[in-house]
């Protein structure tokens, strides 16, 4: 398929895990893609699993100017936007009584004010009939324990998916939300638990998805091409939860 020939996409958080795996399913369809993170070595790794002559930029998704930074140099390039994955984000858990101020901000910066100035300073280059996925949670919905700072900037970024949805329509451009349940990333990975708590949190949380399973990375990112592709163009301010039936059975 080649959906997205002749398109220009941008992936935020775009050198592993969902963002890679969306970043490459673009490319495959023949976007021109440029994916950004902070990892400058990741980074290059990642521009070369994709291809196609992507772009990497090193990019940090939640400092405000940052975000101006990035518009600059994709400007810079004479490139213009046919979609944006809203994807880079943080995962930090604790239990409500011992949540620090600083797991917070870093939270809300990374997962709420660097996407919103991201988006406001990239709106000038997107194309007319642009599309906006931001990468939310069920987190959002569910009131897992030790999850109340995270699940709150999660939801947060759902309730921005209408507002600015309602905003961004004048000038063509949509945005949607796709909220992933328990994906197989580096996320995991990534929580600050031992091999033997992280193998008992995964066993745990899948008992409770009714496929039986972790989700993949590449069948989120067909939700995310989805959301993005023009077939969906009646699809606005909307969310697809992509959870293998945990929030709804």
């Amino acid at each position: 398929m080649t959906r997205f020939a002749n398109q220009t996409v941008l992936v935020t958080g775009g050198s592993s895990g969902i963002g890679l795996a969306a970043a490459k399913a673009y490319a495959n369809e023949g976007a021109r893609v440029v994916i950004t993170g902070r990892d400058e070595q990741a980074l290059a790794r990642a521009q070369a699993d994709i291809g196609h002559g992507a772009i990497a930029l090193r990019n940090d998704a939640g400092s405000v100017e940052e975000a101006q930074r990035l518009a600059t140099a994709l400007q810079d390039r004479d490139i213009q936007l046919d979609a944006i994955f809203i994807n880079a984000g943080v995962a930090k858990f604790a239990p409500f009584a011992d949540v620090p101020e600083s797991l917070w901000d870093d939270t809300f910066n990374a997962n709420v004010k660097g996407p919103y100035f991201q988006i406001q300073a990239l709106t000038p280059l997107l194309r007319a009939g642009a599309a906006i996925v931001i990468n939310g949670s069920i987190n959002a919905h569910t009131g897992m324990p030790n999850s109340s700072v995270y699940a709150a900037s999660k939801a947060a970024l759902i309730s921005l998916a209408k507002t600015l949805s309602a905003e961004l329509l004048p000038r063509g451009a949509r945005v949607n939300v796709v909220s992933p349940g328990p994906i197989t990333t580096p996320l995991y990975g990534k929580l600050g638990l031992d091999s033997a708590t992280l193998e008992a949190t995964a066993a745990a949380i899948q008992g409770q998805i009714p496929v039986g399973r972790f989700g993949t990375p590449e069948e989120l990112a067909s939700t995310v091409l989805h959301l993005s592709a023009k077939e969906s163009a009646f699809i606005v301010g909307s969310e697809i939860i992509v959870d293998g039936g945990m929030s709804n059975l």
